[in-house]
């Protein structure tokens, strides 16, 4: 459902009856009509793109002296594709917040020999961040070693790209699996079995890895245990899907009111024409001829359905941002004496502690004894759901998805401001006031 909604109308369609039931006795054709022309209220991708950015408003930072100078190095561009670490945190984030689960591996490149810390230098041979999805994640076990909940094996899906060996203008995606255990890693691929010829998940690749332990780091949105996440907007992607089927009967009941049904009684066998030209005549004495039209009721009934829909999925995605008492680490009570923290901000604290961790390994694997921390972001929780839900409403009119009266509107309705302004009142206000200055000089024509 999350993957189909964080598609778009063009996903939700390709579902089909999946998340757009048919109605009983609903003929096919009217179906494929319905479903062709309904379009989908992005109220859950809108969110988790909104919530999960505000922590990256600001850079992700890190102390040049603790953090080492090869560490830092790395993090403006620590998945060898460019990415600096800013922006995978927030792609990772953004993929925990809509999941409720991803992961970063921290991998290193294959060598064809055992090769020393200095010659991996020499050859430019170092470590890097792999996102790892929640819809890869396949299996894993673990075990508590020292206290801490270690992994033991781990297994997911990945796609690889290589070209073909007999066409050198085709790539190929191939989809395989991969085994990692401490100091070892598998590689299988679905292979034609030799005698049966039917295919067969085989072992393609293997070897070994100079750590002992599996360098994956979980991250959570809502965390229930140790790779068990929940994701945190669960209930407003529910709301969403209620609303694009809503939002389909409210399509299909405008259309048949928009089209009255011509009724006529005792005309007559002859031939009938109707156009603004014509004229229908008829000797019966209780003849009649007239358009039926649709009441109306219903359709305003489905419209404050759809509006009360929109408000409640606002009112959830506002609902991460609202400070609130909670079960706090000692890290965190220490760090400040805050009353509590938001949903969100807990959320942020668990991710910073996740990109510790992977920087420690990338000190690992390269020799260094600590591998430091970030400081990302976390000071915009909100202390009411109103001030919360006000910050969605602001984010929607700078992107002209609402207008200027309705902002006001919905920001009184909330009670932020007086009750008894009014929006004409205000609008007048607005046009009289001066123009903003500006700091750079005016420049004005010589005379």
């Amino acid at each position: 459902m999350i993957t189909a909604l964080l598609g778009g109308t063009a996903a939700m369609r390709l579902a089909g009856k999946t998340w757009l039931p048919k109605w009983p006795n609903e003929e096919d054709a009217f179906y494929q009509n319905r479903l062709a022309v309904a379009t989908l209220f992005p109220a859950f991708s809108r969110t988790v793109e909104v919530l999960s950015g505000k922590p990256f408003s600001r850079p992700v930072t890190w102390d040049e002296k603790v953090v080492p100078a090869r560490i830092s190095e790395m993090l403006t561009d620590v998945d060898l594709q460019g990415t600096n670490l800013h922006s995978f945190l927030a792609d990772i984030f953004e993929e925990a917040m809509a999941y409720g689960l991803c992961g970063i591996l921290v991998e290193h490149p294959r060598a064809d020999k055992p090769l020393s810390l200095a010659e991996e230098r020499k050859r430019g041979l170092r470590p890097y961040f792999v996102k790892v999805t929640a819809n890869s994640l396949l299996d894993y076990d673990s075990e508590r070693v020292n206290g801490q909940e270690t992994f033991t094996m781990l297994r997911f899906v990945e796609v690889v790209s290589e070209r073909d060996p007999e066409n050198e203008f085709t790539v190929r995606e191939i989809e395989q699996v991969r085994v990692l255990n401490p100091g070892r890693w598998r590689i299988y691929r679905e292979k034609p079995d030799a005698t049966s010829g039917a295919l067969e998940w085989q072992l393609h690749d293997e070897g070994t890895t100079s750590l002992n332990k599996i360098t994956f780091v979980p991250v959570y949105g809502d965390r229930r245990g140790f790779m068990n996440g929940r994701p945190p907007l669960a209930e407003l992607a529910w709301l969403n899907v209620e609303h694009w089927q809503s939002r389909s009967d409210q399509q299909t009941i405008l259309h048949v009111a928009r089209v009255p049904v011509l009724f006529g009684k005792k005309l007559g066998d002859g031939p009938i024409s109707v156009g603004a030209a014509s004229a229908i005549m008829s000797e019966e004495d209780e003849a009649d001829l007239r358009y039926v039209e649709h009441s109306g009721k219903a359709i305003e009934a489905g419209r404050t359905d759809i509006i009360d829909l929109e408000e409640k999925m606002r009112q959830i995605g506002a609902e991460l941002l609202v400070i609130k008492p909670g079960h706090r680490t000692v890290v965190q009570t220490l760090a400040d004496n805050e009353a509590g923290t938001s949903a969100l901000q807990r959320m942020v604290c668990d991710l910073t502690d996740a990109a510790r961790l992977a920087m420690q390994y990338l000190a690992e694997w390269t020799g260094e004894k600590d591998g430091g921390h970030v400081t990302i972001f976390s000071d915009f929780g909100a202390t009411t759901l109103a001030e919360a839900s006000a910050d969605f409403l602001v984010s929607m009119y700078r992107t002209r998805a609402l207008s200027d009266e309705t902002l006001f509107n919905e920001i009184q309705r909330r009670g932020l401001i007086n009750s008894e302004l009014r929006w004409a009142d205000e609008l007048g206000r607005i046009r009289a006031m001066p123009p903003p200055s500006s700091d750079k000089p005016v420049k004005t024509a010589p005379i």
